[in-house]
């Protein structure tokens, strides 16, 4: 009889995550935990059953751009695929936004939030990127919301839509930021606006990437005429983009991108030709304006990243339980399982530092957050987002490996995976770019101080012995940083910029190491579990400290593949 391979096969992802229910067993108090706890695994089971039986059902569907009727009418249509739509009813109802804005938990809000959207997210064919716009524009609105009582407020009433928890009246939110001229230099925005009556704007350019084209209004970028040229000329505009008949005038669809991945989003290339505008605060400042927004998304980011690793681990585990090679399960062998616990390693680092950035946002959002907490934030958010967004594309390669050449095959749906994790260190500002960030928001806030002790005292809670030299590993390599940064900076500023990525990647992992460390401590005292231990010790030996001398001109020459002299007596 003919051998036919079983697929790998998901149950309620909830119930089956030791990692996420071992850190809410931490964070939470036990009533809280009780009274969320029924949320997260109707989730779970949605997302490892319909959910997920739906997406492979769905492979195949794309977004579709209708651009004229029948008749010749200009209707720039985008037709979403059925899974989208299923999801934008579920993300409604199950309130993937409305949970941070409702404060149930106070500043535990956003760790009940991001627990269900870490569930939910793998599931969705990036569904989870229109919900990230829309949580950074909700939280935009409510920081720059003008005081204002009358009912017509469009802050108000775009904030009401973006929150609800009612499929009918619930809004997502487009980003459009990135022209011709750069992505992550929008000081170079073309989009010109122009007055018009009762204070709103015409916008004018082409927005050259916007990626939730069909939501139903945008925050975007675009300078006042007379403005002088950079960023402090920029302002930022609140966009309604449908009317009862369709897209609202003065938008057009030129196409939709055809990626590599991520191609369920309706990502458009538009030309603004007219479309009404409003300033969301001033006339000027328009970058600092749309910070709360970056800062929001940039979290969604990291927590697509784990959630991407974790659909890719359950299945490669599940798939080596029933796949048998030379006699028995690959569950059973012990390169393969060394394997997968290298890469379970690299998922709960990735996984406590991100929660550790939620946490912080939901302090800051309670207003329980300490002027350390403050600077950590503005730290701790471009390292989680630049180091677990590089972590997930290489443990998702790694898992396409672990089945062979069915992790190459596009029906099995597992390709997908590493597509669409490709996108992540490149969504809300490149890894070089973090980096940079990084630099500035500890040059502006001193916040390498507050992490270089929040470090210390996390490893300072480990007992068991393997755990403190695992910590001592942590320490050492972001002390190791802190000082290259000093020296470094003394001696050449250009020199600093070389090494960002490098600095930034070893202070994110060390960080990463000192979270499971205090994790796997807690794991071994109150659970009685090793698990979180052996993830700790497996990450500490793969090295956490990405730091070394480099030559920035042997670099140029190796970069621009130009000629290089070499002293004959070397």
């Amino acid at each position: 009889m003919a051998f036919y391979q079983d697929p790998p096969a998901l149950g309620n992802q909830y119930e089956a995550d030791r990692v996420l229910r071992s850190y809410l067993g931490r964070t939470l108090s036990p009533d809280v935990l009780r009274d969320i706890e029924p949320e997260l695994s109707a989730m779970g089971e949605l997302a490892g059953g319909e959910l997920y039986r739906m997406q492979l059902e769905d492979r195949l569907n794309e977004p579709k751009l209708t651009p004229w009727d029948a008749w010749g009418r200009r209707v720039d249509r985008i037709e979403l695929t059925p899974l989208w739509k299923r999801c934008a009813r579920i993300a409604a109802e199950q309130g993937l936004i409305a949970t941070a804005y409702e404060q149930r938990h106070g500043a535990l809000s956003r760790i009940h939030q991001f627990a269900l959207v870490y569930l939910f997210d793998p599931s969705s064919d990036v569904y989870t990127c229109p919900l990230a716009m829309t949580d950074g524009a909700a939280k935009t609105l409510v920081v720059h919301r003008p005081v204002r009582s009358h009912e017509d407020d469009f802050a108000a009433d775009a904030y009401r839509r973006l929150v609800s928890r009612t499929p009918e009246i619930a809004w997502t939110s487009g980003q459009w930021m990135t022209e011709r001229t750069g992505g992550s230099d929008v000081g170079l925005t073309e989009t010109i606006a122009r007055p018009d009556e009762g204070g709103k704007f015409r916008l004018y350019g082409t927005k050259w990437f916007t990626s939730a084209t069909t939501s139903q209004m945008a925050l975007t970028l675009a300078r006042p005429e007379g403005n002088p040229s950079g960023g402090r000329g920029l302002a930022l505009f609140y966009v309604e983009v449908f009317d009862d008949k369709g897209l609202k005038g003065g938008i057009l669809v030129n196409r939709l991108k055809d990626k590599l991945g991520t191609r369920k989003v309706p990502t458009a290339e538009l030309t603004l030709d007219g479309a009404l505008a409003v300033p969301v605060k001033g006339l000027t400042d328009g970058i600092r304006n749309i910070s709360p927004m970056l800062n929001v998304t940039r979290t969604w980011n990291a927590i697509g990243a784990i959630a991407g690793m974790r659909r890719g681990l359950a299945l490669a585990r599940d798939y080596a339980r029933r796949r048998v090679q030379f006699g028995a399960p690959l569950s059973d062998k012990p390169l393969h399982t060394d394997t997968l616990a290298d890469l379970q390693a690299e998922y709960e680092g990735a996984f406590h530092l991100t929660f550790r950035a939620v946490e912080l946002l939901g302090r800051e959002e309670a207003g329980d957050m300490t002027e350390s907490e403050a600077r950590l934030l503005r730290l701790v958010t471009p390292l989680a987002k630049l180091t677990t967004g590089k972590q997930t594309v290489a443990v998702l390669s790694e898992v396409l490996e672990c089945f062979g050449g069915a992790g190459y095959v596009e029906d099995t749906g597992l390709p997908r995976l590493l597509r669409d994790a490709q996108v992540l260190p490149i969504w809300e500002g490149t890894t070089n770019v973090l980096s940079l960030d990084a630099l500035r928001a500890i040059q502006k806030e001193r916040g390498l101080e507050d992490l270089l002790a929040e470090i210390r005292a996390l490893v300072g809670k480990a007992k068991d012995a393997a755990l403190v030299a695992a910590g001592k590993k942590a320490i050492a390599a972001a002390e190791h940083a802190a000082g290259w940064l000093v020296e470094t900076a003394a001696r050449d500023l250009l020199d600093v910029e070389a090494g960002a990525r490098r600095f930034a990647l070893t202070l994110g992992r060390a960080y990463e190491l000192a979270l499971l460390v205090r994790h796997a401590q807690y794991a071994l005292d109150d659970e009685r579990d090793g698990r979180a231990r052996a993830s700790a010790l497996r990450f500490a030996s793969r090295g956490v400290d990405l730091l070394r001398d480099e030559d920035r001109a042997l670099a140029l020459a190796l970069a621009n593949d130009t000629p290089l002299e070499v002293d004959a007596s070397t």
